[in-house]
């Protein structure tokens, strides 16, 4: 996800979702019909056609329970690199071009048709709002052409759920042990959750103003480095083994679990301007990597913090960011520390915007009968909250 704005909006339940029984003859036949406590054996025979065009990538997805069964996507990322960040008229232009395609070839891949699936999902909100109604105006045209119910998602409890997500053959075969701490982050969002079980979630704590990922971004830029920066600082860390020269402020790490990565930034920002280009360009390694040690060691002492408040050592940790080595290697000496275990998604592409995750958190939300009650009241929620979500 790649939106600016901070997420803090209170606890509401969506008029538009319901729980409840279908008509036997609906296109939910063989789904299990009574409501309440959700298991993973719920989902086994949910095949549900998923969508994402939350950012700046055009997915599609369809899985079966927890089984990914074809998944395409189409990335932006060329488009917006030389606006330094997403540019949103393009992305949703990009988006309306490309979504019809993405999902046919989506579903030529899978050998399965439309009309032989359970259900339509879509991911409503957090991220770019005219990118988000793409995807959710194709949802319902689907849902409606196809007579399937349309189950609403949020992008953000994909990414707890992509740790869990399997390929076609059923691996790996992760079982559910909660409660869990999900630490999700990705480029406008960083949050400590609370997974207390299926469809259930406390946000603990959450940037206050600049995410991880942004702060990666930006830094980046002020090195002469185009979009996304993440990667670059990334690469130029590893050849100075990560050493912390500069030792750049941690952001509150006395104070509650909220992250704030502003200030780090601009204490970057004004460190530049002291220095000459020319040492700049001699140090760069060292910059970066002490850039990055700054985030990466806040991101990691907040979490131990939350483990040691909630006494969940359970980690599950999603979002584009932590595809990053240095940060799963911190991650992970923090888990043993604990005496606890951290998981990450199983494959690559799980960690960035994708429809596979959405589909399977889908399921759990179908097993539960949480779909739209009325199309026409499902609408994009750029700031959407995980607590708006929480069963």
């Amino acid at each position: 996800m790649k939106t600016k704005e901070r997420l803090c909006i209170k606890k509401l339940r969506h008029p538009e979702f319901i729980s409840g029984s279908r008509s036997p003859k609906s296109p939910l036949s063989g789904i299990p019909q009574k409501a309440g406590q959700v298991r993973d054996d719920d989902i086994k025979f949910m095949k549900i056609l998923a969508i994402d065009t939350s950012a700046d990538e055009t997915s599609c997805a369809i899985v079966d329970g927890r089984k990914v069964l074809s998944h395409v996507e189409y990335s932006q990322i060329q488009l917006h690199s030389k606006w330094g960040g997403i540019y949103p008229s393009l992305a949703k232009r990009a988006h309306v071009e490309r979504i019809d395609g993405v999902i046919d070839t989506t579903i030529r891949n899978s050998k399965f048709e439309i009309r032989n699936l359970n259900a339509i999902a879509v991911t409503y909100g957090p991220g770019l709002a005219i990118a988000l109604e793409v995807g959710i105006k194709k949802a319902k045209e689907l849902a409606v052409k196809y007579n399937k119910p349309l189950i609403g998602v949020n992008h953000m409890e994909g990414h707890l759920y992509s740790s869990f997500v399997q390929n076609s053959k059923g691996n790996p075969k992760r079982d559910f042990k909660f409660p869990y701490l999900g630490l999700l982050v990705s480029g406008g969002h960083t949050e400590l959750v609370f997974f207390k079980d299926h469809l259930k979630y406390e946000i603990v704590g959450e940037t206050l103003d600049d995410a991880a990922g942004e702060a990666l971004d930006k830094a980046a830029k002020m090195f002469g480095f185009g979009y996304p920066g993440g990667p670059v600082l990334e690469r130029l860390a590893e050849k100075v083994d990560n050493q912390d020269k500069y030792k750049f402020p941690r952001p509150m790490l006395q104070k509650n679990l909220h992250f704030s990565f502003s200030g780090l930034k601009t204490s970057l920002y004004y460190f530049l301007q002291k220095i000459s280009d020319e040492e700049k360009t001699e140090n760069i390694e060292y910059l970066a990597s002490s850039f990055q040690e700054a985030v990466f060691e806040t991101l990691v002492y907040k979490t131990q913090k939350a483990i040691k408040k909630t006494g969940v050592n359970r980690l599950i940790a999603g979002g584009g960011v932590v595809v990053n080595k240095r940060l799963r290697s911190m991650l992970r000496e923090l888990l043993k520390k604990e005496n606890g275990s951290v998981s990450f998604p199983p494959y690559k592409y799980l960690n960035f915007d994708n429809a596979a995750m959405i589909g399977v958190a889908a399921g759990f939300r179908a097993g539960r009968k949480m779909f739209v009650k009325d199309l026409n009241k499902l609408d994009r929620v750029p700031r959407l909250s995980l607590t708006q979500s929480s069963a």
